[in-house]
């Protein structure tokens, strides 16, 4: 990055700006506590059943409601305080911990309260999300943006990546362990979010019609960047969600057990929080168009290699520099859209980036199931790879304006 990127002497340096330290903090600790939270929930559900399609139902409940509410989650994040929203939603996850506790101590019998509380934390999980990411650029100074999304994404990876750890640590202990500790974590969460001071935010006391609510689209679509780079995520991850296969890869083709499974679940993020660390220190400045195709371009060669070895080394590797593909892409996609975005409307279109990024989540998985079910688990995969390779070189002839962008908005103003 040598040649396109500002040299930062203190990549920390953002950390003083004390909205951000706390934000940051409760952000870490709340997602940290919601994935101990998940093993939890699947061991538990999965030990009073024993049924595959419970487990499936898990995320079912938690995606239904989130993809109901999201629109009108981010025409909330418009109208409203997005520090209490944000506060609020922790708050509700903070409720849903402590019924799961409940739970627990009375001894579940039946798994449908379970699936009641996960629609409860889908919800609140909709209106944290544009919030969350629409607040994010007035807490910092702008020239101290770039850096403020390479630590708030590290430290979210850095908290997928301990929290399944953790929660399977402590779930030795039982799962009333797990869900204590995390319910704590929420709580510190939402206490620190209550510290963050209201910052600056225009008024907007527009009612929530469907020609408001729809507004986030509307600009999207009137934006060929914008379009651009959310659309190439949604096609790219669509295409290449082969991490959905890595059991079957494990199993079949790696040969082994599940400590070398948890390493391969892993290593994208871990290639994520490295790239995200380095990106502080040495935000993307120039040729932004280019770095954000060859990130995903770079994930697609990763899914290539990924499908076409048998070594366990190789395996690891390839998935640790697909996350680092994707953490590039992801910090130019979030700082292009919010640079873009007016902040009047900045919830709602963050409400859509959370559509997409959710759908080609989750499409992607089925994409994936679907194509290893027809055309076999290595082809499936090495189709998702040129798939993935294809989006990318089609999308920069699709958005021209995207693939020529040198500098973000906000720069080219200066």
């Amino acid at each position: 990055m040598s040649d396109s990127t500002a040299p930062s002497s203190n990549g920390f340096g953002v950390l003083r700006h004390r909205n951000f330290s706390l934000y940051l903090t409760a952000r870490t600790l709340a997602t940290l506590a919601v994935q101990m939270q998940n093993v939890a929930i699947g061991w538990q559900v999965y030990a009073l059943t024993h049924n595959l399609f419970d487990l499936g139902l898990i995320g079912l409940a938690q995606f239904a409601p989130f993809l109901l509410l999201i629109l009108i989650a981010g025409h909330a994040a418009d109208r409203y305080n997005r520090r209490l929203l944000i506060a609020l939603a922790m708050g509700a996850q903070l409720l849903c911990g402590l019924a799961l506790l409940a739970f627990t101590v009375v001894g579940l019998s039946a798994v449908w309260p379970v699936f009641a509380v996960l629609v409860l934390f889908g919800s609140a999980r909709a209106f944290m999300g544009p919030a969350t990411q629409a607040m994010l650029v007035n807490l910092v100074p702008p020239e101290r943006f770039s850096q403020a999304v390479a630590l708030s994404s590290s430290s979210f990876h850095v908290a997928v990546i301990l929290g399944p750890t953790l929660g399977g640590l402590f779930y030795l202990a039982g799962p009333k362990t797990v869900y204590m500790i995390s319910s704590a974590l929420l709580l510190a969460a939402v206490v620190l979010m209550c510290l963050v001071k209201s910052v600056k935010q225009p008024s907007n006391r527009e009612p929530a019609t469907w020609h408001t609510v729809l507004e986030g689209l509307r600009f999207v679509w009137s934006k060929p960047v914008v379009l651009g780079a959310i659309s190439l995520d949604l096609f790219a991850v669509l295409f290449g969600g082969a991490t959905a296969l890595l059991p079957a890869l494990a199993h079949d083709v790696l040969h082994i057990g599940p400590t070398g499974l948890g390493l391969l679940r892993t290593a994208p993020g871990a290639g994520a929080a490295v790239c995200s660390i380095a990106l502080a220190f040495h935000p993307i400045t120039r040729r932004v168009g280019a770095w954000m195709l060859g990130g995903v371009a770079v994930f697609g060669a990763g899914t290539l290699v990924l499908g076409a070895t048998s070594t366990f080394l190789v395996a690891l590797t390839a998935l640790f520099v697909m996350g680092a593909g994707d953490m590039i892409s992801v910090y130019v996609r979030h700082l292009l859209v919010q640079y873009e975005t007016p902040d009047a409307i900045r919830g709602r279109v963050s409400a859509v980036n959370s559509v997409f990024i959710g759908a080609s989540n989750e499409l992607g998985e089925f994409e994936s199931g679907l194509t290893a079910g027809w055309m076999g688990l290595t082809r499936a995969v090495l189709f998702g790879g040129a798939a993935t390779l294809a989006v990318t070189g089609i999308w920069s002839v699709l958005f021209p304006v995207l693939s020529r962008m040198d500098r973000f908005p906000h720069e080219d103003k200066q």
